[in-house]
């Protein structure tokens, strides 16, 4: 989610931005297992958790969309913006219409969703890396970057079919009104073209990544491996304006942040092209995003009166190849597939052919593919296990599950992405969990991860042996994956209720209209006009 990247607060500062006890790093013993929940039982308060949740939205909204958080993310983030969409949803379901629609007006011909979405009232020294980097409306005309906006160049994880079909459901008869599923449908189906024709860089379907900002987990230790061959930028060619608000011990290393620069810089001067990539790798957790999507889409296209067989057989194909291509059943996890490994003869820098290896790590993007439908009932058993045991402890001693593997030398409660956890993947895991049937695993996570969302004030990622807040708090998509799973306790999961007050005082209908003329303008090399939308 390109989250190592922030700079000076922009806007108006956080009520806090760091919290908990130092970083238990290296050997020692492991905390107390925190004290057990009564299985499925509710969630505490939860009339306080809507009413603060809601506060958080409300502050994070820009009139068209909502920033992650005002002082360190002030721009509009690709899947942040999906997953507040699925949360906002219950408050006001036109705010979550215009929450996607802002998102899609900004999609390129070639049918990339970028990254972030820079608003042009915030100034350039407030985000890096900044429009006057990322410069997509001339590095990428080529690739039909929009001219009236400017956005980041790479993307970030297909959760957008979902999130629209799911906001769909929050009001139907507001949804038809307004044609919200017919104007997205196309830019949908384009957005997924992108990822299936331009990234399937492997060859064999499935859609690779070609940064670690891009798979949303920036900081893993499963991209230490692939990046270990990308010579870092030079120090003073660009500043760590990050370290302004954390401690070094909690970012990237300057190795590491130099690699991030490195790619995306070449990446640009490339023409944002599909060429040339010196990282490239097969993600489980995207790409299981991609096929739920895919699913979603094809609930979309039979919503709008046409045939879905065709979408539901490719998400089942994808299911196929995804589990060919990344279990690994002696592991029991889904692991990535780095397509540069072995050189040149392997496929190498700009030619990745069909091969590569496995990454060893073990992170909690091997587990997100528990959100697929159809998945081979052995492999949900084993990640079940493998969720449940000493690598990710859910139900154990972490209160949440961590981004990364318990028992791996790389693992840091509180490093970026190297073991924290973080609200959108538990949320990802607890609708897996219940999806499969495993309801009483998924009832106790849910009741956790509400419990942890309010005692962090909707922190952006959390210590997840004791639960203590890290980075910045009053976080968007914590908030409001926090008030999905807060809605889902009382009812429908997929519908949900009223609930609380409502965000869509102050909505202007002018900003729905002219979203809606953004959508819908017939534009010959648009992402919704090419012979592939009338194949879907």
């Amino acid at each position: 989610m390109d989250r190592t990247t922030t700079t000076r607060a922009a806007i108006r500062p956080p009520a806090a931005t760091t919290a908990g006890p130092s970083a238990r790093r290296g050997a020692g013993p492991l905390p107390p297992p925190h004290p057990p929940r009564t299985t499925g039982a509710p969630p505490a308060a939860p009339a306080a958790l809507r009413e603060r949740a809601a506060r958080v939205l409300r502050a994070n909204w820009t009139g068209a969309s909502t920033v992650p958080s005002r002082a360190l993310y002030p721009h509009q983030w690709s899947w942040d913006s999906a997953f507040i969409a699925i949360g906002s949803r219950h408050l006001s379901p036109l705010r979550a219409q215009l929450e996607l629609e802002t998102l899609l007006a900004a999609q390129w011909a070639d049918g990339r969703v970028p990254h972030i979405v820079f608003n042009p009232a915030v100034p350039l020294d407030a985000y890096f890396p900044s429009p006057d980097f990322w410069r997509s409306t001339t590095a990428g005309r080529a690739a039909g970057a929009p001219q009236a906006v400017q956005t980041s160049g790479i993307v970030q994880p297909p959760v957008h079919a979902l999130a629209a079909w799911l906001v769909h459901l929050a009001d139907p008869g507001l949804s038809r009104a307004r044609s919200f599923l017919p104007r997205l449908h196309p830019r949908l189906a384009a957005w997924h073209r992108y990822l299936l024709h331009h990234r399937d860089l492997g060859g064999a379907g499935l859609a690779a990544v070609v940064h670690p900002w891009e798979q949303g987990m920036d900081n893993s230790p499963c991209w230490d491996g692939p990046l270990s061959r990308v010579p870092p930028a030079r120090p003073h060619s660009y500043r760590r304006a990050d370290l302004d608000h954390g401690s070094p011990q909690d970012r990237p290393t300057d190795l590491d942040y130099g690699r991030y620069v490195r790619l995306a810089a070449g990446y640009r001067d490339g023409g944002y092209g599909d060429t040339g990539f010196r990282f490239a790798v097969e993600d489980p957790a995207f790409n299981a995003l991609l096929i739920a999507s895919e699913h979603a889409l094809a609930r979309i296209t039979r919503e709008l009166g046409a045939p879905a067989t065709a979408r539901h057989d490719r998400a089942e194909r994808l299911t196929r190849v995804l589990v060919e291509r990344l279990w690994d059943g002696a592991g029991g996890i889904f692991r990535c597939r780095d397509l540069l490994a072995g050189g040149p003869e392997r496929g190498g820098a700009g030619s990745t052919g069909g091969g590569g290896a496995l990454v060893d790590e073990r992170g909690v993007t091997g587990l997100i593919p528990l959100v697929v439908p159809g998945l081979p009932r052995g492999v949900v058993d084993d990640l079940v296990r493998t969720a449940r045991g000493p690598h990710f402890e859910l139900g154990g001693r972490a209160r949440l599950v961590p981004s990364h593997d318990l028992l791996s030398p790389a693992f840091d409660p509180r490093r970026y992405w190297r073991g924290p956890a973080w609200f959108n993947t538990n949320w990802l895991l607890e609708r897996g969990l219940r999806l499969h049937g495993a309801r009483e695993h998924a009832d106790a996570l849910r009741a956790a991860v509400l419990d942890t969302a309010v005692a962090s004030d909707f922190a952006e990622y959390v210590d997840p042996y004791t639960g203590d807040g890290c980075g910045a708090r009053g976080f968007s998509w914590s908030a409001a994956l926090a008030l999905d799973l807060g809605v889902a306790a009382e009812g429908d999961p997929d519908v949900g209720r009223d609930v609380g007050k409502s965000l869509s005082t102050g909505v202007r209908e002018n900003v729905g209209k002219s979203l809606s003329r953004d959508l819908s303008r017939d534009e010959t090399a648009g992402p919704g006009s090419d012979e592939g939308a009338r194949n879907d």
